[in-house]
Formats: C-alpha cells, structure tokens, sequence
C-alpha cells in the first residue's frame, strides 16, 4: 500500500486547521436541571446552589451555578465547534470573576490566539459572559484535536 505524503499536523482532522482570529461562541440558559446533573455526577451539593435562603442572604443574592457548569458551554465549543469534533482540553487557566445564577443566560467565547502547524493544537482565549455582557469567566486554554476520519493517514500512525 502507497501511502500520500502527510498533510501536515492537521491532516484528518474534521474541522481542519483554524486560523488565528477565528471565534465561536454558543448562548445557554442555565436551569436548575444544570445544577442537579451536574452534582448527580461530582456530588458537589453546595448549599449555594440548593439552599435558596442561604443563598439569599450571600454576596451572591440567589442561587448560583457550580463552576463546572459555567465552564461547560466551552466544552460544548471547543468539542463541536472550534477546533471542533475530536478536541480536548490539554489545559486551561480559568479565572470566575463573577457567578452565575441558576436561571441566567450565559455566552461562551473562545477566540484562536495561537496554532501548532506540526501538531494539531491550539491556545484560545475564553470567556463566558451572563446576559448583561459581564465577564463570568475569563481566561485562555490548550486543545488537542484528535484525527477522526478514517481515512486520514494521520491515523495510520
């Protein structure tokens, strides 16, 4: 079997190479149903995300979402949109400025600051952004893109 040259670090990825300056975002509201999926999978039962009372008697005047779930939408970015299927985090630096309250509408953003042309990653800036346009999360992050089509030689490899 003949082999074609390689196509460079990016060859059977779906999405391909991005280019710096691409963005993606994704808008969500976030629900109490969230909240309890995502402590049915951490058990994080804070009583601020449970305990409406205490809650509103914090800084934070009402339940508010686990960080998890505010940092979530990127997932759902970087997996399906940019670098796209196949993605995974290799690291992040996060920074939560602000909570997010159960019922409030969130906008995830990431933005590509830096590609590898040997290897298929990427640095992103990031941030999520309630519905007013404050910053919720900020901070940068490092993907992977895994090869998924079948026919890519890179997965030949």
């Amino acid at each position: 079997m003949t082999l074609a040259p390689k196509a460079g670090g990016w060859a059977g990825t779906i999405n391909g190479k991005p280019s710096v300056g691409a963005t993606a975002e994704r808008r969500r509201r976030v629900t109490m149903a969230d909240v309890e999926a995502f402590t049915a999978m951490t058990g994080d039962r804070n009583p601020l995300h449970y305990d409406e009372a205490a809650a509103q008697r914090t800084v934070f005047g009402g339940l508010i979402v686990q960080g998890g779930v505010t940092s979530g939408i990127l997932n759902a970015i970087v997996a399906e949109d940019l670098p796209g299927p196949g993605s995974v985090f290799l690291g992040v630096e996060w920074k939560f400025a602000k909570a997010v309250a159960v019922d409030e509408e969130i906008v995830g953003r990431v933005e590509v600051t830096k590609v590898r042309e040997d290897k298929p990653i990427v640095t992103l800036q990031t941030t999520v952004r309630n519905a007013a346009g404050d910053i919720c999360l900020s901070g940068s992050a490092v993907t992977y893109t895994v090869p998924l089509q079948a026919n890519s030689e890179e997965a030949l490899d």
